[in-house]
Parts: structure tokens; sequence; C-alpha cells
């Protein structure tokens, strides 16, 4: 299958975590060029030396200063950006109301929907025909859940944002869409049920899996594929969608 991707410039924040790498692999064994953005330089420096032949920047996707240095960075380097994929994120916690902290749920918003609104903002202006934006959402943007107040509530603004984009860019021949996982098999994951045992007395990861009904979490290989589908040639009339990649836990 033709996926369209060889030589297309890819950018990806998170690109250190475990959904951003394995997109990154998948998006690499295609022809594409990809440079990862992270706020951990550690981190950053692991998956170059996993990945080989890509390129990275350090920045905190809520800093506009960092962003337009991560873009102008990308530009400098491949003098275009193809696809943009907006993945960076936190949890915060789970609290009622009134002890939920006002400063971290200010943080889980600056990183979710100020990220990826920047990281468009900035990128837009270097992108044109063809070009796709994805933004990572979670099944968290389609439901509520007690306590989860930054989490769900930036979730969900990111579908918003999506959608404005989506009509926006449109006319542009640029596309928007949202990736929305469920429970991933990954360390970000594990320390939300790690969290969320502690609250209901019982094992985090049981009671996700007791939820989905694939009975299972997503492996980041899994997610990384549908990511490649928006950001490939084969979703060529897709926008303005959310791709939900949950195990049915959605539904």
């Amino acid at each position: 299958m033709d996926f369209g991707m060889k030589g297309k410039v890819c950018l990806i924040t998170g690109g250190a975590g475990s959904i951003g790498l394995a997109s990154a692999r998948q998006m690499l064994d295609l022809g594409a060029k990809v440079m990862l953005v992270d706020r951990d330089a550690d981190a950053l420096q692991t998956a170059a030396d996993q990945l080989g032949s890509i390129q990275t920047c350090v920045a905190d996707v809520s800093d506009e200063r960092d962003v337009a240095q991560y873009i102008a960075r990308t530009i400098e380097l491949f003098g275009q950006i193809d696809v943009l994929f907006s993945n960076a994120g936190n949890f915060g916690t789970v609290a009622p109301i009134e002890d939920y902290p006002t400063e971290v749920f200010d943080q889980v918003l600056a990183v979710h929907v100020r990220g990826a609104f920047l990281a468009a903002k900035h990128a837009v202006p270097h992108m044109g025909q063809g070009g796709s934006i994805i933004i990572t959402s979670s099944v968290a943007g389609l439901r509520g859940d007690p306590g989860v107040y930054g989490y769900i509530t930036a979730k969900h603004a990111l579908t918003g944002l999506m959608r404005v984009l989506a009509k926006d860019l449109a006319p542009r021949g640029i596309r928007v869409n949202t990736i929305n996982p469920g429970p991933v098999s990954n360390g970000f994951q594990q320390r939300v049920e790690d969290d969320l045992g502690e609250i209901i007395g019982r094992d985090g990861t049981e009671f996700f899996d007791e939820i989905i009904p694939m009975g299972r979490h997503a492996t980041p290989e899994e997610v990384a594929r549908s990511v490649l589908y928006l950001a490939s040639d084969q979703s060529s009339f897709t926008t303005g969608t959310i791709l939900s990649v949950d195990g049915g836990m959605s539904g």
C-alpha cells in the first residue's frame, strides 16, 4: 500500500513518549523526515539513539518562544512542514472539585490546549496542499469521570480546536483530525492507573481492562498505525473527524 509518506516532513510534539516514538518509527520506515520535540532532553537523546535519522528539539510546548524556535528549526532543516502531530500531554491529578489544585488545572490546559493551538499557529504558515494536522485527544475527550478535571476538560477542548482548524484550513487543502486513544500500555498510563488504584482500592490496570470491550490496553504501535493513516495520503478526504482507538470503550 502506498501511503505517500516518502519525503514528507513530519513534526511530532511529545515525541519522546511511546506514541510519539512509535509514530516516528513508522513514518521513518515509509521514507518520511521527522522532527521530534519534547521537553525531556535525555529522553530525546535516547529516541535519537534508537531511531537514528531524526532531528530533535527540546521545548516547552506551552511557551510561545519555544514553539517559534522549534518551528524555525524544522524549517531551517527541511524547508517545510507536511504533517504536524500535536501529541504532547500531561495528566494532572484526580480530586474532588473543592480540592482540585487550580495551578494543576492551568498546567494541564496549557500543555494540551495552548500547546496544540500554538503549534498550529506557527506551523500552518509553512504547510500547504495535502498537509495534515493530528491532535492527540483521548477517550477522556468523549466522556466524563469523577475528579479528572484538568485532563478531561483539556481533551474535550482539543476537539473544539480541531473542528475550528478543520473548517478554517479546508480551503487550503490542510486536513485536521483528532486521534482519541483509550488506555495504552505505556508509562504514562501506568502512572495514571497507579494513582487510580490508590483511590479505588484495587488494581487500576485490571479496572480499565474490565471496562474496555476488547478486554485489553492498546499498544503504542496500534495507536501509531491510526496516526499514520491520518498523516498519510490514505486519509486525503478525511478532516474534522474524531478517530477513536479505544477497543470500543467510547461506544
